[in-house]
């Protein structure tokens, strides 16, 4: 593992200090390892899964003999090396053909491995539409049963950990240049890119049309190995400066909206004026309304006997 270094100079102390624990982390960078023995189809998988990560990511052009699921001591070394938490491992062989395995870090140690075997793949380069800028945030979709087991939903977080970039609080409509769907549907991940193109609609909010960029990659699940509790809980936790202040009666669904309740002194309602409101004048009942024209009709005949 690499020694620690103490600070002798300002630039030393800066770069140790952007590589220190933080109550806002950096986002998050992620590297692409090729294996001992790796294939054509591999290798492009990852030069396109890095071109959408850019520049949040480093690309490991050569070979080098890892073996994730059999010992993870160099792939620990490229991670404290390198300040990266993500990693992506393309390999080939015989019993397992063009395999992908994602891997978490957290604090230089491996928190998860999930490997992937690819059956189908269309490169970026061989869809003839736009591209999206580099360096900028997707937004990402996923769609099917990725609730149905523990199994999924910590496949399911891992993809949004590679994909997510940098946390923001509020992102301009122009910026979405690019969408990444990623769909379960009968033990199979089809991720998928496209690229957003705003259209007038004739109101305000434009018309969206999504148009495949590419990669288009269809995963298989093969191997996995599920976080600790104890290291997931240390990698879970909030920083008590993050945590939100809790205010009586006030809650806060999964979206981020607030819901609160208002308590307010008993009213007398009998003291509460209507008249004046138009919409709240009391009408008259229509047989009212005929007792009343009889009632002056009857008057009239004995003012005129009297007369």
């Amino acid at each position: 593992m690499l020694r620690k270094v103490k600070a002798k100079n300002a630039r030393t102390k800066r770069f140790l200090d952007n590589r220190a624990p933080k109550v806002v982390e950096n986002a998050k960078t992620s590297i692409m390892v090729r294996g001992s023995s790796s294939s054509a189809v591999v290798n492009q998988a990852l030069a396109d899964l890095y071109s959408i990560k850019k520049p949040n990511a480093v690309n490991f052009t050569k070979k080098n003999d890892v073996h994730p699921f059999e010992d993870t001591q160099k792939l620990e070394f490229y991670s404290q090396k390198n300040d990266a938490s993500l990693l992506l491992v393309g390999n080939h062989n015989k019993k397992r053909p063009h395999n992908l395995t994602l891997m978490r870090m957290f604090d230089y140690q491996v928190l998860d491995m999930y490997e992937f075997g690819i059956t189908q793949f269309v490169s970026l380069h061989d869809l003839d539409t736009p591209k999206c800028a580099v360096g900028m945030k997707p937004s990402v979709l996923f769609q099917g049963d990725w609730e149905s087991t523990p199994e999924l939903q910590n496949i399911q977080n891992a993809w949004l950990d590679f994909f997510q970039g940098e946390k923001v609080s509020t992102i301009n409509l122009a910026g979405l240049e690019y969408c990444i769907a990623i769909t379960h549907l009968n033990g199979t991940i089809h991720l998928r890119v496209y690229t957003a193109h705003l259209k007038k609609s004739g109101q305000k909010l434009p018309r969206i049309e999504l148009v495949e960029m590419g990669p288009r990659i269809d995963l298989t699940v093969r191997r996995t190995r599920p976080p600790v509790q104890e290291l997931w809980k240390a990698a879970t936790k909030m920083p008590k400066e993050l945590k939100p202040s809790k205010t009586k009666n006030i809650k806060t669904d999964v979206f981020g909206d607030k819901f609160g309740q208002l308590h307010m002194q008993k009213q007398d309602l009998a003291m509460l004026q209507t008249r004046k409101m138009k919409a709240l004048k009391r009408t008259r009942d229509p047989a009212e309304d005929a007792e009343d024209d009889d009632a002056a009709g009857a008057g009239s005949d004995v003012d005129m006997d009297e007369a």
